[in-house]
């Protein structure tokens, strides 16, 4: 049994840590605590994938160990070693025993394969809604929360964002040297630079999912993260209600619907269930997938679980959203209907960061365009001082303007 036990721990410690990074990463960026990583997001993913082994593990123990008084083999063969000494019916106890062990196994085999069949992602594959029951759904989706009403959501007249002296190193290589940074409320700021340049790094910070070596984080005039804090504090997770963030892989849960990725944040911070619905209904409308609300995101494309992922950074209602390289990971054809949903919450008034390699993107949406370089921002200026050709050759050759 301790052998067994051994074996079965591995197994799951296999499973647990077989779990991609970007899931976590993704539960953190929506204020999840460790204990609901776990609950919510790890272990369901994590027990998909021990299962086939821990099914013929499970199968071996039944073999091979007394689990219950006569469930094993070697009890089931010595309880019918007793009974034939007794009755002489040597052949006819035996054909007893076979058949009660084979129902045994074959009764646990088929449980398992029926359990294993039953949480297989692939062969759950909902519909795509039909006219009318998307309209029943918008009928009842309450009225979205207004611009003005976001802009308001910050205390006074502060800043939405303030990055004082950010440090960031990563063992002796510093990817983060210094950096500056005030962001106004409703404005959009897209970070360009080469590969290396500390970008992905820089935002990854504003959400709490890297730590700072030096300086200070401040969220609407309060600070928010120091250097050195424990980013997994009940403050640090109140903050990051306010920050939605959409990664360059998507990282939409894939043990979850369209719908429950939108929903899960919400309802883990004590939303009501009715009420997170009906907003992730609305939402989804909003970047055009409503129809695929019941699917699974291995239904999806590219960029519809992208816009997904767009969706459920917003459910949260948050005052900024961070972009780390949005459409990096979509072929081209599927950009377009990304940029436009990010286009149209610009429109609404959304504080964003948005790290991007599309440079006319980038011109046409910002307020301001950060060139970042060697860790520091190089440049800090308007699209149209760039398009003008004001910002030096550094700048022009870049962004082939």
């Amino acid at each position: 049994m301790v052998t067994e036990a051994a074996y079965m721990a591995e197994i799951h410690r296999g499973g647990l840590i077989s779990v991609a990074k970007g899931q976590k990463e993704a539960g953190r960026a929506l204020g999840i605590g460790l204990i609901g990583l776990q609950r919510l997001i790890v272990i369901p993913q994590a027990f998909r994938i021990s299962l086939p082994t821990l099914i013929n593990e499970y199968i071996t123990v039944v073999k091979l160990t007394s689990l219950v008084s006569v469930i094993s083999l070697t009890e089931l063969l010595t309880v019918g070693q007793r009974l034939y000494a007794q009755n002489f019916l040597v052949m006819e106890t035996l054909s007893a025993v076979a058949v009660y062990y084979v129902l045994i196994v074959t009764v646990l085999g088929w449980l398992f394969h029926w359990l294993e069949h039953h949480l297989e992602l692939n062969n759950r594959t909902p519909q795509t809604l039909d006219d009318t029951s998307m309209g029943r759904l918008r009928a009842s989706q309450p009225a979205p929360p207004s611009a003005s009403a976001r802009k308001a959501s910050g205390p006074g007249s502060a800043p939405a964002l303030q990055l004082v002296d950010i440090h960031k190193r990563y063992g002796q290589h510093a990817v983060l040297k210094g950096i500056n940074l005030d962001v106004n409320v409703g404005q959009v700021i897209s970070i360009i630079g080469p590969s290396g340049s500390g970008k992905t790094s820089l935002i990854r910070t504003v959400n709490a999912l890297e730590s700072i070596d030096q300086g200070e984080i401040i969220l609407f005039g309060e600070s928010y993260i120091h250097a050195g804090d424990n980013t997994n504090t009940q403050q640090v997770r109140r903050g990051v209600q306010h920050i939605g963030m959409v990664f360059q892989g998507f990282n939409l849960f894939p043990h979850r619907t369209i719908l429950d990725n939108v929903t899960l944040a919400p309802r883990y911070h004590g939303r009501d269930k009715l009420i997170s619905e009906q907003r992730a209904y609305a939402l989804l409308d909003k970047v055009g997938l409503l129809a695929h609300a019941h699917k699974y995101p291995h239904q999806l494309s590219g960029g519809q679980q992208q816009r997904v992922a767009i969706a459920r950074a917003l459910a949260m209602d948050p005052h900024i959203m961070l972009f780390d390289e949005p459409t990096s990971a979509l072929d081209p054809e599927l950009v377009g209907d990304v940029l436009k949903v990010i286009g149209d919450l610009a429109k609404e008034g959304m504080t964003m960061l948005i790290v991007t390699h599309e440079m006319d993107f980038a011109l046409s949406i910002s307020d301001r365009v950060i060139f970042m370089e060697d860790g520091l921002v190089a440049l800090d200026a308007a699209p149209g001082m760039i398009r003008a050709d004001q910002c030096g050759e550094r700048i022009k050759a870049f962004m082939r303007v």
